[in-house]
């Protein structure tokens, strides 16, 4: 069923504010996918906090027109369902996730600050561990010179107890 010129501008009008939020696109092709795994390939998406959308490649086109997604209109053609994420990682993460195990649906690119990805490109910004994992990493390199320094203090106190108690 096609679409009348309103609900086409509001179609568009929504994707447009998606992407000015949005940090990163990622696409990819859902031909032959049951509605089964694509009710899970969502599921996992809302949790994540990606939107997943199947857009008409020509709306999609025009609501990305002037935004940094806009570097990968030449990429969409065929039926493909566009995932936005204001995490950077997020939207490829799922996307990449759910490739694995079902493949049926390929990823065709994506767009990262302005600059289009192919799917290699997708799939490593995939593997980049999520802003809580780098944090705490972060936080592990802080503390470590800190806890070093407090175990030998700690056993230079012991073995100068030691010395004081066989002084004795």
């Amino acid at each position: 069923m096609s679409l009348n010129r309103s609900e086409k501008e509001t179609v568009i009008s929504d994707v447009t504010s998606l992407a000015a939020k949005a940090q990163t696109l990622v696409m990819a092709e859902y031909r032959g996918i049951t509605v089964a795994d694509m009710t899970q390939l969502r599921t996992n998406a809302r949790s994540n906090g990606v939107t997943l959308s199947v857009l008409k490649n020509t709306l999609a086109r025009r609501a990305l027109a002037g935004s940094a997604f806009e570097v990968v209109s030449d990429q969409m053609t065929g039926p493909l369902i566009y995932g936005f994420s204001e995490d950077a990682v997020a939207a490829a993460k799922v996307v990449a996730d759910f490739a694995k195990t079902n493949d049926k649906l390929v990823i065709r690119g994506g767009a990262f600050g302005g600059k289009a990805l192919d799917v290699n490109g997708v799939k490593q910004l995939a593997n980049i561990p999520s802003k809580e994992v780098l944090l705490a990493q972060l936080c592990g390199l802080l503390m470590s010179p800190i806890s070093r320094t407090a175990v030998v203090l700690g056993a230079l106190a012991a073995k100068k107890g030691e010395g004081e108690t066989a002084a004795a």
